[in-house]
């Protein structure tokens, strides 16, 4: 549905468990931050979405898949997707990828790919920031979250 944002995220000690790999609940407070970082790009501060309409976005579903672990110091590029937008929700598809690419063993010609080390869908709802009660998505939000 959109085109995906990327930000970088840098593994720190807080970060790891101790075996030195990133402690899998983590990847959650990456995919936060990436989240809210795309949002920001598109002119959005989640405070002040607070202050003018009186909603905030819930998480209320998540869905991860771990596919190689992270380490101290790797340099991950998280991304942040919508996949589907409905009236008081929207889902995204995210990803941290291992930054930068590696050079591909199969095959000098083929193209360079980071490695995926964790995806996830994440489902976020739309709600009224007193009663926590679903709202319809603002038309003014939904018109910018269909041209990002």
């Amino acid at each position: 549905m959109s085109q995906p944002f990327h930000w970088p995220v840098r593994v720190y000690w807080e970060d790891t468990d101790a075996g030195g790999i990133v402690f899998y609940a983590n990847y959650l407070k990456f995919f936060e931050r990436a989240r809210t970082e795309w949002l920001r790009s598109l002119g959005l501060e989640q405070q002040r979405l607070r202050e003018q309409t009186g909603g905030v976005f819930v998480v209320s579903e998540t869905a991860l898949r771990y596919q190689r672990p992270a380490r101290l110091d790797d340099l991950l590029q998280v991304s942040a997707r919508v996949t589907e937008l409905g009236r008081a929700t929207l889902t995204l598809h995210q990803e941290a990828r291992l930054w930068p690419p590696q050079p591909s063993q199969a095959a000098a010609h083929e193209p360079t790919v980071a490695e995926l080390l964790c995806e996830a869908t994440i489902r976020i709802g739309w709600v009224d920031a007193a009663t926590l009660r679903p709202l319809r998505l603002p038309p003014a939000l939904v018109h910018l979250l269909n041209q990002s």
